[in-house]
């Protein structure tokens, strides 16, 4: 059975020249787990339009298939996290485990993320287990819900994510200290809001960066050629 956590991102790789290790977790987005559940409720239709999902290798499908073996691993470990969240823990604990044994013959220090492709409250929805899992690494996410951003108390450290639609609530949250990521098109701004832009592509390690700041990252996928307000062009 393969590990829940998924390593070797090219971009959480980055995060290796500051000494960590980062395991994400990656879900299907939206419905696209079972058709029915949703585990990105903030979700604008342009985030699911636009969803990192398929970047990457997740987007490269053979000639006349729609689907891939990424793809259906992520389908697969959404049904098993709704047929038993409780079990689906227990192993999530379990493969932490074995990351941070990894970790440690690297020499390096463990980052978990919980939401790659999705945006479910872990900690309101089981804070034994994301207690479990921050005593073993640093926990981070990105999130389109503003009140779950705004709980520093949380042992996740979160980034609030622009969607164009909450730009009000994005502006609330940099102006009471939050962090904020913000995708642009080819040139990131020297300022958005008001505050400093940072370039948030030279890695995923979100909780080294300072708050009140947006983290810049450059259209991906989809997203190069939207014209929308998800991707904010200056």
């Amino acid at each position: 059975m393969s590990n829940l956590w998924t390593l070797g991102n090219p971009k959480t790789a980055k995060g290796e020249a500051a000494g960590y290790l980062t395991a994400v977790l990656h879900l299907a987005p939206h419905t696209a787990g079972d058709g029915r559940r949703n585990v990105c409720p903030h979700a604008s239709a342009e985030c699911i339009a636009l969803c990192l999902n398929t970047a990457g290798r997740g987007g490269i499908f053979k000639r006349g298939e729609t689907t891939n073996v990424i793809q259906e691993a992520r389908k697969r470990r959404t049904r098993e996290y709704f047929a038993g969240r409780a079990a689906f823990g227990d192993r999530l604990i379990d493969d932490a485990q074995a990351v941070v044994r990894k970790a440690k013959r690297e020499g390096l220090r463990v980052a978990f993320r919980l939401n790659g492709t999705s945006d479910l409250d872990w900690y309101r929805n089981d804070a034994t287990l994301v207690g479990a899992l921050a005593d073993l690494g640093t926990l981070y996410d990105y999130t389109k819900d503003p009140r779950k951003a705004a709980r520093v108390s949380d042992p996740i450290d979160y980034t609030l994510s622009w969607s164009g639609e909450n730009a009000l609530a994005c502006d609330v949250h940099l102006r009471s200290g939050g962090r904020l990521a913000v995708v642009f098109g080819k040139v990131l701004p020297a300022t958005f809001l008001g505050v400093p832009v940072v370039n948030g592509d030279e890695h995923d390690l979100t909780f080294l960066r300072p708050r009140g700041v947006v983290l810049g990252l450059k259209a991906k996928g989809r997203a190069r050629k939207h014209v929308g307000p998800f991707v904010v062009r200056q």
